[in-house]
Formats: C-alpha cells, structure tokens, sequence
C-alpha cells in the first residue's frame, strides 16, 4: 500500500555535510542562488520548511566574484552612517576593491534567504572567504562546482 503521509524530519536527525565552492569567475546572482538553496536544504529530499536541514557552505575566492553587463559600474549601494545626512553610496566594483569584499556574497545569499530565527540560523552555516584559504580542512569538505552545472553560471 502507497503511504500518502508527508515526512517531516526532527532537528536532531538532520545530516549536515560541508561544501566548498569557489566563486573565481562566477556570476553572482547564480552563484548566490545556487548557495541559498544549499543553506536551506532544497536540494536534499529530506527537505522540511521549518527545520535547518541544510549543509555548510564554504566559499574562497569572493573577491574573485563577477558580474554580468555594466553592474560592475552603474550598480549603487546604499548604506547610511547612522549620522544625520549619513547616507553614503559605493558601486560594486568599489566594494570588491574595498576592505571587506566578502561581504558581497554574503549580502547577496542573506537577501535570498527567508528572514527570522530561521534564517538567521540557515546564515551561520555560510563560511564566506575573499581568498584562496579557509579553516575548515578539518571538516574534509567536498568541492561544488557550479561552474560546471550551467555555461552561464561563469564568466570567462
């Protein structure tokens, strides 16, 4: 007999694996996509909305981040300083040449994630890196490479 019951899985059976990905030459929307659906869990059939189910995510190389058309460029963010009159501006390009330009990918995967307790949990499995090296060998990550899942993922 067909059992029509939805599965929904504990916290405690959840099996978390590490990923390493390295974004030198990726488009970061795709890339950011591809990251938020593995910090969720969608990817595993075990998938339930209300669980942190899903993997640990490693990326190097963030500065190495790229950009289709002229967004390098033309693309403004905004941040205000808290001050009075305090709004400040900065392209993409400025804040990849900047001190921190990890966060790039970590603000674009935050703004594809649900917001709450949830995904505030979902985000510290995120391990973002501007270069080449990370702490966690010792987790024996295995390597994602998105590049490879669809030609427009990269930038050649």
């Amino acid at each position: 007999m067909l059992s029509t019951q939805t599965r929904s899985i504990k916290p405690a059976d959840v099996q978390k694996a590490w990923v390493v990905v390295d974004a030198e030459g990726l488009v970061l929307g795709r890339l950011a996509t591809i990251i938020a659906n593995r910090l969720r869990g969608k990817h595993k059939a075990s998938f339930t909305p209300h669980v942190d189910c899903g993997d640990h995510v490693i990326v190097i190389n963030a500065e190495k981040v790229r950009v289709t058309g002229n967004k390098a460029e033309s693309a403004v963010f905004y941040y205000h300083t808290g001050f009075a009159g305090g709004i400040k501006e900065r392209s993409f390009k400025d804040r990849l040449a900047g001190k921190n330009p990890d966060q790039v990918v970590v603000k674009a995967v935050e703004r594809m994630i649900t917001r709450g307790p949830l995904g505030r949990k979902q985000m510290k499995n995120l391990h973002v890196y501007a270069g080449a090296a990370h702490p966690h060998a010792g987790a024996q990550p295995v390597a994602l490479d998105v590049g490879a899942m669809n030609r427009k993922n990269k930038i050649v």
